[in-house]
């Protein structure tokens, strides 16, 4: 019995390799995508097969399958292989304005492979091989008709030995990440997906982007399959059921990249992949977009902005800590106590802070009726409203309660985009999608919510036991894809309290990234800090110029390294109920250069914070002991 056994599965891989019509290798040939054939054994339609390690010499994803189906035609079970176009090598420089870093360069090797239906329409396949990941997407190169897209056959087969990291699906991706061991646990499910080979040697995140007004956001689901991950239209009920749940594509057309991002923890960490693969920026003059941090009312005063004083306490805030930006959140079209929006923006702009402004979405769309409503929902009403905000001095608009990813809402996302852009206007998404590489496409998308952040203080006691677990599973998941508005650095309590540690409150304006770092406590809670962590986080940016992973691992712990012009800063979270001592090396610094490091860490309490001074080099191994769900942050300036 086990020699028949091992028998089939040798004839099983065998005849896999023998279906094999096409592949590409990365160009450090770590990553190698193989094209194969339908076959009896492993799949009645085309699907890929992605290796990793050397030479891609290991299989991490033994199974993706191919194929969409149309109005008109399948494109599916019956394919047939015309040819695979000549490799080439794809070498991409670009600059950004925000997130992880500056400077982004990146290489992939590049197929093409066609197909034909038996209608004789043609059906290509892109496929690319980046030394962080893979990409591919669908293309029907024929330049004429207009179509729905009935459903998308693209599903990633995850053996049950595979760790996994998965949100449930919600419309706002506000869920927390469970950690599961196999595919029993059947939903839909949010991007991005992380994933961990059995050996542990290869970590990998599936996620989507360059998504356009051709297609729909879609999800991931293992309904059908336990151990099949397949991409998933919307609901109906997204939305409040106004939409469609099929997209309508006009050819010539391409879908979304599907992508993988794969390698170490670091590899995953530190990749712009998203971005990489996403349509450059449309925007030629970006000089008016502004990084920056921001004061925040509504997590300690959910109805701070209805209070003109309110307002000016925060804008003092953001003005005394050189924060670039305060936020006026709902109710500003309510506000009294001594003042109304435009006596509070005179006031702001009168202190040297720059205003922004959030909106409701409005439409049929939003069950949530918070005012103003109406003023971003068509074109002419953006034209007036941000005509008059340019008048008024406001830089930027938060823009809130999407509740759907049909393709109407992915229209109305590009659509304020894209007006905010002529009037030069900043803009940020809440209760919405995860990113999906915009930020490139257009540099005047600052961030995103599309994550379950301190807000949570407010809705329920559940995220203070939940909180400290979360934090340390978001830089390896959602933080990953773009820029997160998760509005950190609390030290007093909202609604309900929190247990994490000064300490750890501290390290999130590190570890998280956003375009716009909504600093969400109360005036009082960062007056009454040290000196030394006041000047923290007066200095610490937003925007970065590099981003190193250091150690860690999801919801345990994380220590990253972040650099802005010559200078460096770290974070590092322990997410565990015990004390944790975390050895931080500094190989990431130059050669024959020494740095000043100043390092906050926690005292004897949760409160406590305490400063040292030392001079490190890239040799250097500092050992750090943090509190249990404690944290830590350091500054490192050159001295030569």
């Amino acid at each position: 019995m086990k020699f028949f056994f091992i028998s089939i599965l040798l004839c099983v891989w065998s005849t896999a390799i023998l279906s094999q019509v096409a592949s590409v290798t990365s160009p450090n040939k770590q990553i190698n995508v193989v094209v194969n054939a339908p076959n009896e054994f492993v799949s009645d339609t085309w699907f890929l097969q992605v290796n990793y390690d050397s030479n891609g010499s290991t299989q991490i994803i033994p199974k993706i399958n191919l194929g969409l189906v149309r109005s008109d035609q399948n494109f599916s079970k019956d394919l047939q292989f015309l040819k695979t176009g000549k490799a080439r090598l794809i070498t991409d420089n670009y600059s950004t304005l925000h997130g992880k870093r500056s400077k982004c360069t990146n290489s992939a090797n590049e197929i093409t492979v066609s197909f034909q239906n038996p209608g004789k329409a043609k059906l290509n396949l892109i496929i690319r091989a980046y030394n962080d990941g893979i990409a591919f997407r669908y293309e029907f190169p024929e330049k004429n008709g207009t179509y729905l897209v009935k459903d998308e056959l693209t599903a990633y087969f995850i053996p049950d030995s595979t760790k996994r990291w998965l949100e449930k699906y919600n419309p706002a991706n506000e869920g927390l990440y469970s950690e599961m061991v196999d595919g029993n646990i059947q939903k839909d499910w949010c991007y991005p997906a992380l994933f961990n080979t059995a050996d542990k040697k290869c970590w990998f995140l599936i996620h989507e982007a360059d998504l356009n007004r051709n297609y729909c956001g879609t999800k991931l689901s293992n309904y059908s399959e336990k151990t099949s991950y397949k991409i998933t239209f919307p609901d109906e009920w997204n939305g409040r059921g106004t939409g469609e749940v099929q997209p309508t594509i006009s050819l010539p057309w391409k879908s979304p990249w599907r992508l993988v991002i794969i390698g170490g923890l670091n590899n995953v960490v530190e990749s712009t992949l998203v971005d990489d693969v996403s349509t450059p920026s449309v925007i030629e003059n970006t000089d008016w977009v502004q990084p920056g941090k921001a004061s925040w009312n509504y997590w300690s005063d959910n109805h701070g902005t209805k209070n003109y004083r309110t307002v000016c306490k925060f804008a003092d805030l953001a003005a005394a800590f050189n924060w670039r930006y305060t936020l006026l959140d709902w109710e500003w079209d309510a506000m009294g106590n001594g003042g109304q929006l435009e006596d509070a923006l005179k006031y702001i702009h009168s202190i040297g802070v720059t205003p922004l402004m959030w909106y409701n979405s409005g439409g049929e769309h939003t069950w949530v009726g918070a005012t103003p409503k109406d003023r971003m929902l068509t074109h002419e009403n953006r034209m007036e409203e941000f005509a008059r905000l340019k008048k008024l001095g406001v830089a930027g608009v938060k823009v809130d309660f999407f509740e759907s990813e049909k393709q109407n809402m992915i229209n109305y996302y590009l659509d304020i985009l894209e007006d905010a852009a002529r009037f030069e206007m900043m803009v940020y998404f809440h209760g919405c999608l995860v990113p999906r590489g915009w930020a490139r496409t257009y540099p005047n998308l600052m961030t995103y919510e599309g994550v379950r952040g301190a807000e949570w203080y407010n809705n329920g006691p559940e995220f203070t036991t939940t909180a400290p677990r979360h934090n340390s599973i978001l830089p390896f998941t959602r933080n990953v894809v773009g820029s997160m508005d998760y509005t950190p650095v609390t030290f007093t309590n909202s609604q309900y309290p929190h247990i994490t540690s000064y300490g750890h409150e501290l390290a999130l304006s590190v570890v998280f990234e956003s375009g716009i770092q909504h600093l969400a406590d109360r005036p009082e809670g960062y007056y009454n800090l040290p000196d030394a962590v006041k000047n923290f986080l007066k200095e610490v940016p937003n925007s970065w110029d590099d981003t190193r992973f250091l150690n860690g691992y999801p919801g345990k712990s994380i220590v990253m390294a972040r650099k802005k012009g010559n200078q460096w800063y770290i974070g590092g979270l322990n997410s565990e109920d015990k004390k944790l001592t975390q050895n931080v090396e500094f190989g990431f610094l130059p050669d024959g250069m020494k740095y000043k490091l100043i390092l906050i860490t926690g005292g004897g309490f949760d409160t406590e914070l305490k400063t040292k001074y030392m001079v490190v080099d890239k040799s250097s191994i500092v050992l750090v002991k943090s509190l249990p769900r404690g944290g830590f942050v350091a500054s490192l300036k050159p001295m030569n």
